[in-house]
């Protein structure tokens, strides 16, 4: 088969690229003449220059292509600008659905979120929950959903798409710091950060891709599927990746009722244009369960086959192998705080 991916040039998209090839396929990539392929290096594919904002440029990139895996999103929701976000992820899903069907493609696997998903007080969500958060406090969240409506729109109207929603993405190859920047600020700020109450799911980049290309061979059309791997309570996450990176546990409690508070603060630190590297629903969402069940995708598409110990420390050396673990002024200060309060690393527990 010959697949176009957008997005290919990034995290989960050039792993896609990777799981594509070694199954004996080609891959075509869509990407900017300016765009950086350092991602893609060693793995041989086709370039399509352009932009999932240009309609013409989705259907040189579609033409001949068998499968489309529409991968591209802006994701970094905390940094990004509302409007481009909208932009991209919706009408640029629309797009992509547009050239594929002139085309002639197969099926599209459109790469939706966990974000898309409504989150359950009483157990893990599932596939039929749908979103509740407020719109405008979870915007990433709530373009998921738009383009989910629009792939609907285009099922309805007889094209063939699948759905995956991967939960937060672990694994090397994180150039950009979507997620595996908690493994760089658990190795940087240590005992310092403050854990909250909740809970949080996880899945490695491999084995989405992977997930990606079985639902592009069995996958339902129209069916959504959330690819995750197991879920863990902060608390349990901050201890596994401390241990791995070798630092002593965070161990400062954010009780739920501070959640709030902790959020306001930091929206207003934002708004003031202080660096604050989190933003306050990120902070919000910490109090609560953000878990889900993985059934569906594990009895359908694929099993992942690699554990979240596992891709944690794959995450993490492959920061140290490409220079991303730099020790600094506050890592210094913490060190002698440590050697001071007689703190050490809990090593060989995960």
């Amino acid at each position: 088969m010959k697949a176009l991916v957008t997005g290919g040039t990034g995290f989960v998209g050039s792993h896609v690229i990777r799981a594509l090839i070694e199954a004996g396929h080609q891959a075509r990539v869509l990407h900017r003449a300016t765009s950086k392929l350092d991602a893609l290096q060693g793995i041989p594919f086709e370039s399509a220059i352009g932009d999932i904002t240009d309609l013409d440029s989705l259907r040189r990139a579609c033409a001949g292509c068998d499968w489309v895996f529409h991968v591209a999103a802006v994701a970094d929701y905390w940094r990004a600008d509302k409007a481009k976000m909208y932009d991209a992820n919706v009408e640029g899903t629309r797009r992509v659905l547009i050239a594929a069907q002139e085309a002639g493609v197969r099926r599209v696997v459109f790469t939706s979120s966990a974000a898309a998903v409504g989150l359950r007080a009483d157990r893990p969500a599932d596939e039929n929950d749908p979103f509740q958060l407020p719109p405008d406090r979870f915007p990433y969240g709530h373009t998921k959903v738009l383009a989910e409506r629009v792939v609907a729109e285009a099922v309805a109207a007889g094209q063939d798409v699948v759905i995956v929603n991967p939960v937060v993405v672990l694994g090397p190859g994180d150039l950009n710091l979507i997620s595996g920047d908690l493994v760089l600020k658990t190795k940087r700020l240590q005992w310092l950060i403050p854990v909250p109450t909740g809970s949080l799911a996880l899945v490695d980049v491999r084995d989405v891709a992977r997930m990606q290309l079985a639902a592009a061979e069995r996958g339902r059309s129209g069916e959504r599927y959330i690819l995750g791997t197991a879920n863990y309570t902060h608390a349990d996450l901050f201890a596994l990746v401390a241990d791995i990176v070798g630092v002593p546990r965070p161990g400062i409690p954010l009780p739920a009722a501070l959640a709030p508070i902790m959020a306001t603060i930091i929206d207003a630190g934002r708004s003031l244009g202080l660096p604050i590297p989190v933003d306050g629903n990120q902070t919000r969402l910490g109090a609560q369960n953000v878990t889900f069940k993985y059934d569906k995708a594990w009895s359908e598409l694929a099993k992942p086959q690699i554990d979240i110990p596992q891709s944690i420390r794959d995450t993490y050396e492959w920061y140290r192998a490409h220079g991303y673990v730099k020790e600094d002024a506050t890592t210094r200060l913490i060190g002698v705080i440590n050697r001071l309060l007689g703190l050490h690393p809990t090593m060989g527990r995960q």
